[in-house]
């Protein structure tokens, strides 16, 4: 039961999270999930079958608030869904002993990324707006990276969305999170198909479920207010140390490596928390009180 408390903690947490910066559920949840020893095509087969439900609510509350763009969904939703079933597929015909560091590298890249982006300041871009035909591409690459990382849609696709300029922070979030749906229940089919019912931990993907759905209308609420830049340097910070963590034993290097590596990556933790600190004091002080979050592109 504390187990299952805990895991329901960490659904409400990721989906707060995501649900802020419009990006980074699976992320978080899957790299605590692999440290709780839990396969790769596992956790993320787990992951996903609970964002079928946190997705909904999510897509529901963005609705109701309306920060969803209705186009930008439809024409990154549907290939965002075959490219995460191609990449459950895939991940699923994997050995555990060789997703494992696969997995975790895809989950360090993407912590090292969100840790650069927002160390950085946010500020919004001129606008320049993104062509339909770009979509399909991103969507597809984001679905593959998603289901294959156990995380992956939003950090892949809510940038490339901002960086255009074109629509409002608020609904690139809310677009990313809604199109997420058919994602997530694309890559579950794709698991089903790959594992088999044996391959969700079905209490794991119930507490999940639980934290997260809880959270999704406070996250929707959250994303015209919360500090995006100070959430994702923290959140970017722990999913660099936890993967380190899992590729060093994946490659038997924790007892040589980690007295070095440890310190190094704690540093650098730091380092970029006081950058993203620093620059959203600058933003916030230069920047008139408005209704719209600081864009996280």
């Amino acid at each position: 039961m504390r187990k299952l408390l805990i895991m329901a903690f960490v659904g409400l947490a990721a989906q707060l999270v995501d649900g802020a910066l419009g990006m980074a559920y699976g992320v978080t949840s899957s790299t605590l999930l692999l440290v709780a020893g839990i396969s790769p095509a596992t956790a993320s087969a787990s992951v996903h079958l609970a964002e079928v439900g946190t997705t909904l609510a999510s897509g529901i509350a963005h609705w109701r608030f309306g920060n969803i763009d209705w186009r930008v969904v439809v024409n990154i939703a549907l290939p965002g869904a075959l490219g995460a079933f191609a990449g459950a597929t895939v991940l699923s015909s994997v050995s555990t002993e060789a997703a494992v560091p696969w997995t975790a590298g895809i989950l360090l890249a993407l912590g090292i990324y969100l840790l650069f982006r927002f160390a950085r300041p946010l500020r919004p871009t001129r606008p320049r707006p993104l062509p339909t035909r770009f979509l399909g591409p991103l969507g597809l690459f984001a679905g593959f990276i998603d289901a294959t990382g156990g995380g992956g849609w939003g950090p892949v696709a809510t940038p490339t969305l901002l960086a255009s300029g074109s629509m409002e922070p608020r609904k690139v979030i809310g677009s990313v999170g809604a199109s997420e749906f058919l994602v997530a229940g694309a890559a579950s089919v794709g698991f089903l198909i790959g594992l088999g019912s044996e391959g969700f931990v079905l209490p794991t993907v119930a507490a999940l479920l639980v934290g997260g759905v809880i959270a999704a209308p406070i996250a929707a609420w959250l994303v015209r207010h919360v500090p995006a830049q100070l959430l994702g340097a923290f959140v970017g910070g722990l999913i660099v140390v936890v993967n380190t963590r899992s590729l060093l034993r994946v490659a038997d290097l924790e007892t040589t490596l980690g007295v070095y590596a440890y310190p190094l990556v704690l540093a650098a933790w730091v380092v970029a928390v006081g950058f993203a600190v620093r620059a959203w004091r600058r933003v916030r002080a230069a920047a008139p009180v408005t209704a719209e979050p600081v864009p996280v592109g």
